[in-house]
């Protein structure tokens, strides 16, 4: 078997099924999970016809590169979103769902041949996918920690020069999961002045890009690197989704854009790596990147949501209003001394509410975990029951 696998740390919700094992929670309480980031409002109907209406394309095995009018559906987006013009022919790629992108994307870029071994940056809390598309790379992964006073920020000026001297690709999250943090243009022009002496490539993981609630959208990776002049986009890739935008997180549905030299060594490998996205998906795909209605509809819902929850919980916990994302980050109270999964455990067994623990989405470096004594909250179920989740914190902190 492949040595790196068991380089692989559990993930966070085989954790937390570990954590609750043996737990009986209080039956006069339905439970609510606000732990699993899964979408839960309904899928726009039109999607689901254009799904059925594409039916006729299982009888043909799908290209690897996807239609024309496929990619053509992800140019004209971008252009409408950001007000970027790519080439649909040699800047974007379909992907089945940008966790699987972000997985294959450093299987292409990172080298694993170099001395001394190649490294990965990743923030630190993170989405766990980048630490196993690193190890199993063979690459070995950083972790950049995120400043909590600079609004989660992560902190690039703590990587020493030895570090980004064996850097390969660096993940960015924006907006942040868990934090929400969206990344200012400055930070991107500090990303990509050290791209540029140091040659690696930048993921821009954009999957909560739709979701915010500040009157302007959040700045993408892309924008940015157009706003400075790197029309090129070198070294830069974008990867971006339709689960989160479009409640469709089982359609499997993304794309990537960017440097077309590396969008060229990526459709290479995916050509063999057999991921091409089938004809019956790119319908319904296309039918979503080109409406807008049921994405502002949507971003209405969480909006209300993260209205009514996030004062409820103000008063108890260390937490406010996100950039964007459907994440609350909260710090729990100083009674706990930083236990955030005894918390976790505790919360579940009193009022059978869910809650991931926040050191599970980050790891220990120089003795402090940045997770530590934090709860993410996924406000993806209705108004009213991620409401009555609030209230049943509030009492399970205070009493």
């Amino acid at each position: 078997m492949n040595p790196l696998l068991a380089k692989l740390q559990p993930y966070p919700f085989e954790r937390l099924r570990q954590l609750f094992a043996g737990v009986t929670p209080n039956p006069d309480f339905a439970p609510i999970s606000l732990g699993i980031g899964e979408p839960k409002h309904p899928t726009p109907a039109f999607i689901q016809d254009a799904l059925a209406a594409g039916m006729g394309a299982l009888a043909t095995y799908p290209a690897t590169a996807g239609d024309l009018p496929l990619r053509q559906s992800f140019t004209g987006w971008l252009e409408r979103r950001y007000g970027l013009a790519l080439d649909p022919a040699t800047q974007v790629l379909p992907v089945n769902g940008s966790r699987e992108a972000l997985f294959a994307l450093a299987q292409t870029v990172v080298d694993a041949s170099r001395t001394p071994a190649p490294v990965v940056l990743s923030p630190n809390p993170f989405y766990q996918i980048y630490e196993g598309a690193a190890l199993l790379s063979g690459a070995e992964p950083y972790y950049v920690p995120s400043v909590p006073a600079r609004n989660f920020a992560v902190d690039w000026d703590s990587v020493p020069d030895a570090i980004w001297a064996r850097t390969q690709l660096v993940f960015v999250c924006s907006p942040g999961n868990p934090t929400g943090a969206v990344m200012p243009i400055g930070e991107w022009e500090k990303l990509f002045a050290l791209s540029d002496r140091h040659g690696f490539v930048i993921a821009a993981d954009e999957c909560y890009s739709e979701i915010y609630f500040r009157d302007e959208p959040p700045l993408g990776g892309l924008e940015a690197a157009a706003r400075l002049g790197r029309s090129d986009f070198r070294n830069l890739i974008a990867l971006t989704s339709l689960s989160k935008r479009s409640n469709v997180p089982g359609l499997r549905s993304g794309f990537v854009a960017g440097d077309a030299a590396i969008i060229k060594s990526f459709l290479l490998y995916r050509t063999y790596h057999g991921s091409a996205m089938s004809g019956t998906v790119a319908a319904a795909s296309i039918a979503a990147w080109n409406d807008e209605l049921h994405v502002v509809d949507n971003r209405a819902q969480y909006r209300s949501k993260f209205a009514a929850v996030t004062p409820l919980l103000e008063p108890v916990l260390d937490v406010r209003l996100p950039d964007a994302s459907f994440y609350l980050w909260a710090g729990i109270p100083p009674a706990w001394q930083g236990d955030d999964a005894a918390f976790a455990r505790a919360l579940y067994a009193q009022y059978n509410v869910t809650v991931l623990p926040g050191s599970y989405l980050a790891r220990e470096v120089g003795g402090a975990n940045p997770g530590r004594g934090r709860i993410r909250m996924a406000l993806v179920a209705d108004t009213a029951e991620c409401t009555e989740a609030a209230k049943r914190i509030v009492n399970f902190i205070q009493n």
